[in-house]
């Protein structure tokens, strides 16, 4: 892993806010193994959790001081500076969030370069940068948690267009015979809606995670989903590698090799995919990796204000 960037022979401090579905991770960092300080905050609803964020900021602020603050937000979020809203949640399953103003208070109060891009840009930059995803210019990073989110790279830059990725909304064919009603509000048959966390704990129905064993039915549709969506990854803009994490694949092993071998099955033999046959693997930063990615988005933001070298 790189070093703490130094400025007159002291590390010089990053601020991260990684903002998800159900917690928010202040970070406090010269790199990736010199974290000062880390504070975790319940993301309820926008008028208790960005004040709460605000002051662990100004808090960091008043007693270390950093050059450099990076946004990492669940989405989708407005990234074009030349479009209203910008720096806003948009349309979302977290329907309290839609419109909250993650950014422009925080440009107020602080007058340091500010990264702001999607919680899963960010974590996949982290991966290219300390991780799983090191030397790759084309890289995808997965988390299945309350809701499915890709961090597509490509070209070395988070994909752009009139919007930041949303994979995990991609519709999907259901696997034959799953009737289960999707849990995201928009779509009746997108990955998010059926393979999520939300979606597994709505297939076990109260039954408790820990008594769900690993040839379990419940995991089949939740694999053709995530294997259908890498699928299309695999066709459309060709990462080298997946990286896929989150709550959902935490604790049961069984789920990459399924997925690698369904992705390899449906690809029929028609694309030779990288990683002879583990395509699809965990990111080598696990749960640092959320937190991490704010952090390197503040990096980002500062390297490309010039203000130092990239480590």
């Amino acid at each position: 892993m790189d070093g703490p960037v130094t400025d007159r022979g002291e590390a010089r401090l990053f601020a991260g806010v990684e903002l998800g579905g159900t917690k928010c991770i202040c970070t406090l960092a010269a790199g990736p193994d010199d974290i000062r300080d880390q504070r975790t905050i319940a993301t309820t609803v926008p008028w208790e959790t960005l004040p709460a964020i605000k002051a662990v900021l100004d808090s960091w602020s008043r007693s270390h001081g950093f050059c450099g603050l990076g946004i990492a937000s669940f989405g989708p979020i407005k990234l074009d500076p030349g479009k209203a809203g910008y720096g806003q949640i948009g349309a979302t399953n977290k329907s309290d969030w839609e419109g909250a103003d993650l950014l422009g208070p925080l440009r107020s109060a602080f007058d340091v370069p500010i990264g702001f891009d999607t919680d899963v840009n960010g974590a996949a930059l982290a991966e290219i940068r300390w991780g799983s995803g090191r030397g790759l210019d084309d890289f995808a990073y997965v988390t299945v948690g309350t809701g499915v989110g890709v961090g597509l790279i490509v070209h070395g830059r988070p994909t752009r267009g009139f919007s930041h990725s949303e994979i995990g909304h991609i519709l999907v064919p259901r696997l034959k015979g799953d009737d289960m009603v999707s849990v995201c509000r928009f779509h009746d048959d997108c990955v998010e809606g059926l393979a999520s966390g939300t979606a597994l704990n709505a297939r076990l129905d109260g039954r408790p995670l820990s008594g769900v064993g690993p040839d379990d039915p419940v995991w089949e549709p939740i694999v053709h989903s995530l294997a259908t969506m890498v699928h299309a990854l695999a066709c459309t803009t060709g990462p080298m590698r997946v990286a896929m994490g989150g709550g959902v694949l935490s604790g049961q092993p069984q789920l990459l090799p399924r997925i690698n071998a369904k992705v390899a099955a449906s690809l029929a033999g028609y694309m030779q995919i990288p990683g002879d046959g583990a395509y699809v693997t965990s990111p080598e930063l696990g749960t640092m990796a959320g937190p991490l990615g704010a952090i390197a988005l503040a990096m980002e933001a500062v390297e490309s204000a010039g203000t130092y070298a990239a480590p």
